[in-house]
């Protein structure tokens, strides 16, 4: 894929838009998606991925909220470390 016309980065710079790939924002909206707890096949369809394979790359977010929660039983539970 080419660059942008000069024309458009022009406009992007004077309005303070940063110049990302379109794949950037679908990476963000998938992002975003599954750490609002946004079922996993929902995201699937969202992005339009053929396997639900190719959309689980994504959940390395879940991860970090697991050991979020998990952290905030253990003080629920047992108190400040």
């Amino acid at each position: 894929m080419g660059r942008s016309p000069l024309w458009s980065v022009q406009a992007l710079r004077q309005a303070h838009v940063r110049d990302a790939r379109v794949h950037d924002a679908r990476h963000t909206a998938a992002t975003l998606l599954i750490a609002q707890g946004v079922h996993i096949r929902v995201v699937q369809e969202v992005l339009g991925h053929t396997r639900v394979t190719t959309t689980e790359r994504y959940t390395h977010v879940a991860t970090l909220q697991t050991k979020d929660a998990s952290e905030r039983m253990d003080q629920a539970l047992w108190g400040p470390g």
